[in-house]
């Protein structure tokens, strides 16, 4: 049996900075050479993806909105983390992200769905009640509440306002804790 009884008809969603990488806190990560993979994800990644139909990265970068980079950079890490899962074994589906400023009203910036509809639109397959968000803040898990899924917390120095289903330190240990219901 696995946590919420997934099996390999559910789509797993993560965030990025903060799940995937170590975010920089009132930062933003701007080039490939600033991105730092958090200890086990690229493994956890690789499990994940033989777990799951889909994993997607859905995150928030209004670094872009800000001018300070652009979608070229954002493109440049996104393929080198997506080529470093691919290494360990792993895929991810699809990295989907919202360039807006948080004070802009919009469709794509979690807490709001746009991420996902773009998902499920790529990869029809995808169930929001069969699905699993992954976060660190409040933005992530109301994103994944909004929509129907089951949400994971990784724990961080953010305040929390809305309790997520579930609790953990990091990714690799979200892996183990599957593992062990296996």
């Amino acid at each position: 049996m696995s946590l919420f009884h997934a099996d390999k008809s559910w789509s797993l969603f993560l965030d990025r900075d903060g799940v995937i990488n170590v975010r920089k806190m009132n930062g933003y990560i701007l080039s490939v050479e600033e991105f730092q993979f958090l200890p086990a994800v690229s493994q956890s990644i690789a499990y994940f993806s033989n777990v799951f139909q889909h994993v997607f990265v859905v995150t928030n970068q209004q670094g872009i909105s800000k001018g300070l980079m652009t979608e070229r950079n954002l493109f440049d890490i996104h393929n080198y983390m997506c080529d470093q899962i691919i290494v360990k074994g792993g895929k991810i589906s699809a990295c989907y992200f919202a360039p807006e400023l948080k004070s802009e009203e919009n469709s794509l910036r979690k807490p709001n769905p746009g991420m996902a509809l773009l998902a499920k639109k790529e990869f029809p397959g995808v169930d929001f009640e069969k699905s699993i968000m992954v976060g660190d803040t409040d933005s992530d898990i109301k994103f994944g509440k909004n929509l129907g899924m089951k949400t994971v917390r990784i724990k961080t120095v953010e305040p929390i306002g809305i309790e997520a289903d579930m609790t953990v330190e990091s990714l690799k240990e979200l892996m183990d804790l599957w593992q062990s219901k296996r």
